[in-house]
């Protein structure tokens, strides 16, 4: 979860149009206004993602669009910016638009639950992508990144490329997103095997590469002696370097991002960034169309789980040739 292009997502790249198969979850009684009808028809679905100055969220909301409408749907892309206000009313005005369905990246794990349970209340299904709500059965599905797995692909090429040993600080993503726990620990459970490799300080960043650059900066005064930042993303390993580049040291410090965003992939391109962990972010916001498609016309989304995870990939400098598109890695 870089932060600067909103532009990423290039209309030609091809979405996969992944239709599920089996049926146990999402299920319950279709919209009226959307049974029995072949396509989207005209009909309306919103899109609520956290904030697209980041590329990550501006190719969630460009890849749900782009399926959307393929489908024959009127697709809204709004942003909440991770406030829950905002997410409400955005939900409430999805409601009074009538919207056939709504795709949302949660705000916060617990404090969108009261959005997703209105807007479920008031008869229009819910998939969630990217993030999770404390609370199964209210989403029809749940679409995220398996980022217990990505962290440990992370994890172990951070291992890799400071030799083993060393000293490391983190950069971690805002607490009320479970994304951010996930890669923590999951980074935590790798590092933990190797006594040589010294964690000084860990300190939150928000996502954000600005907070990145500052807390950079105020670890860099506490503990000189940095050799590796391990960054819950891309944005505040991008802030990372850039305090590292100012402070003359960026040459003696390996820095570990995660996402798969295009500034990231060309710091790996460039040395500054080790590598970065892609998350399939195009992948999964069009198959949530498709689950979103699959409900308006059937009631019932055709996943087989609620909750459903999408391995990451490695990018390196040994592959980094490969990413053909906004986070796309040519197969």
């Amino acid at each position: 979860m870089n932060r600067k292009a909103a532009a990423v997502f290039a209309a030609g790249v091809t979405l996969l149009t992944l239709a599920g198969c089996g049926s146990s979850a999402g299920s319950g009684s279709p919209s009226p206004a959307g049974s029995g009808e072949a396509g989207g028809a005209g009909k309306v679905i919103t899109v609520i993602v956290n904030d697209p100055a980041n590329p990550y969220w501006a190719t969630e909301g460009n890849a749900a669009k782009a399926e959307g409408e393929k489908l024959g749907y009127k697709v809204n892309v709004n942003a909440h910016k991770g406030d829950t206000k905002t997410e409400s009313d955005l939900i409430d005005a999805a409601i009074t638009n009538k919207s056939a369905a709504i795709l949302l990246d949660p705000a916060n794990a617990d404090g969108s639950i009261g959005a997703v349970q209105k807007a479920t209340s008031a008869g229009i299904p819910v998939i969630l992508v990217n993030a999770e709500i404390n609370k199964q059965g209210l989403a029809k599905a749940q679409l995220v990144s398996n980022n217990a797995q990505g962290a440990a692909l992370g994890a172990q090429e951070f291992v890799k490329a400071m030799g083993g040993k060393g000293t490391y600080v983190e950069l971690k993503g805002a607490p009320s997103d479970n994304n951010a726990a996930t890669r923590s620990n999951g980074y935590a459970t790798v590092l933990s095997q190797y006594p040589d490799l010294k964690l000084l300080d860990a300190q939150v960043a928000n996502w954000d590469q600005k907070q990145g650059h500052d807390k950079m900066q105020s670890m860099l005064q506490a503990h000189p002696d940095i050799q590796g930042v391990l960054a819950g993303n891309d944005p505040m390993a991008l802030g990372a370097i850039a305090a590292l580049k100012e402070a003359g040291k960026l040459a003696t410090v390996k820095v570990g991002g995660f996402d798969g965003a295009p500034d990231a992939v060309d710091a790996v391109k460039a040395g500054s960034l080790s590598y970065s962990v892609l998350q399939p972010v195009a992948e999964f916001s069009a198959k949530a169309i498709n689950y979103a498609d699959q409900f308006i016309k059937t009631g019932k989304t055709g996943a087989s789980d609620e909750k459903q995870a999408f391995d990451c990939t490695l990018i390196t400098k040994d592959n980094v040739a490969s990413y053909t598109s906004a986070f796309t890695l040519s197969k």
